[in-house]
């Protein structure tokens, strides 16, 4: 049953992404961009509710820094999320990120905490805490694939997870003594008030598809990229964005533009911690496999640093390998003496150990490297940690494009 439907959810996204072909796909587009019009209507009206104030935000009064994009798929939050929480927790600020928890499952029973006074919290206000910034709480299943790679990458940082991102705000600001929130894939959620937009743009495919949600990757129109405080272009490659930057300030004038590379650092043996530069995959021959939005850029990355690409094993974003997947990847990789097989890091975290290791298996660790707009950053820090100071322009592109 479960691989019945992943392969439909890998078919689906095979659909939206126009690798699937024939007629079948072709009417199910058809049909997906007659839901595409439904879609931009509720978009929109979504946003006039929370404009015109007919529903109220919440305030938690603490800053609140959102990291997000207007489409689905992998545009590389995450590491900027781990960044941008580095840079604040070393200039002194008490950080906790706030994550939805995407697949991940609900505990049985609540975490057990207590208040300041010793009061045990009850078990309806507690969301899941990945990390209370010195330990790690909860493994990949019950955190999600990103709130546990960033609790298990980054020290003195709160992970909290849960659907009610306002409920993990308060736990985070009365109970782990944050200062700071950083709403992890929190564009789109309205409810809790964003001092600062933080909007990620993939170089690679900046506005999606080009159709909204179902028929293609757009969760918002293009217009919407107004709201944003800053804009970084991910996945930049050293030659020119101009082009890109000129769309952009059709509908933003005035946000700060950071160009960026996610680019892969090394390699890490993924049950031994063992750590390898990057030119070790010089000349060889690797499986892939991976569980993301879209693979073909983590296969063209191995490609690019001099491996050979023989086996190619796709599943959906985010799935839960299980371990007769494995054994059988396995022992297919041993048949056709594979060298290495290499996974993302997003997909290490929940990779059950194969009983038979016999081909060693790595991940590439992706980190962020800021190519032009360095200022703007290092200004955009220092705002975070002297929060509301006069004349700050924040504040005023958010009041100017509030929702």
């Amino acid at each position: 049953m479960k691989e019945t439907l992943a392969e439909f959810e890998q078919w689906g996204a095979d659909v939206i992404f126009g690798r699937a072909k024939g007629f079948r796909a072709g009417m199910t587009r058809i049909a997906m961009s007659f839901l595409s019009v439904l879609f931009r209507g509720v978009v929109h009206a979504r946003m006039a509710v929370f404009r015109k104030r007919w529903k109220q935000q919440a305030h938690l009064g603490t800053q609140v820094i959102c990291i997000g994009n207007i489409t689905v798929g992998g545009t590389g939050k995450t590491p900027v999320t781990e960044m941008l929480s580095k840079a604040l927790r070393d200039r002194g600020r008490r950080v906790a990120i706030l994550s939805r928890g995407y697949k991940s499952r609900r505990l049985k029973k609540a975490q057990k905490w207590e208040d300041a006074a010793g009061k045990p919290i009850e078990s309806d206000l507690m969301p899941k805490v990945v990390s209370d910034g010195s330990s790690l709480l909860l493994d990949s299943k019950y955190a999600g694939d990103e709130p546990y790679m960033l609790a298990r990458n980054l020290d003195q940082v709160s992970v909290v997870v849960d659907r009610d991102r306002i409920k993990g705000g308060r736990f985070a600001v009365r109970h782990l003594g944050a200062d700071t929130l950083v709403l992890d894939d929190g564009l789109q959620y309205l409810r809790l008030a964003h001092g600062t937009d933080i909007v990620l743009v993939d170089r690679t495919a900046p506005f999606g598809t080009g159709h909204l949600l179902p028929r293609g990757t757009l969760r918002e129109p293009p217009s919407n990229l107004k709201r944003a405080s800053y804009i970084l272009i991910t996945k930049c490659d050293g030659s020119s964005n101009e082009p890109l930057i000129e769309r952009i300030r059709q509908h933003n004038r005035f946000a700060p533009i950071i160009e960026c590379a996610h680019g892969p650092r090394y390699l890490e043996e993924l049950f031994t911690g063992k750590r390898q530069p990057l030119d070790y995959l010089q000349d060889k021959w690797v499986a892939a496999i991976s569980g993301i939005a879209v693979p073909e850029g983590f296969e063209k990355s191995l490609e690019n640093l001099g491996a050979h690409v023989e086996i190619r094993r796709h599943f959906p974003d985010h799935y839960r390998f299980t371990q007769r997947e494995i054994d059988t990847f396995m022992t297919r990789c041993i048949e056709r003496d594979m060298e290495l097989i290499i996974t993302t890091e997003k997909d290490a975290v929940r990779f059950p150990k194969p009983k038979e290791a016999i081909v060693p298996i790595w991940f590439l660790r992706i980190e962020v490297e800021i190519l032009k707009g360095q200022e703007d950053w290092d200004e955009m820090i220092d705002r975070f940690c002297h929060p509301n100071a006069p004349g700050d322009p924040i504040l005023r592109y958010r009041d100017m494009y509030a929702i």
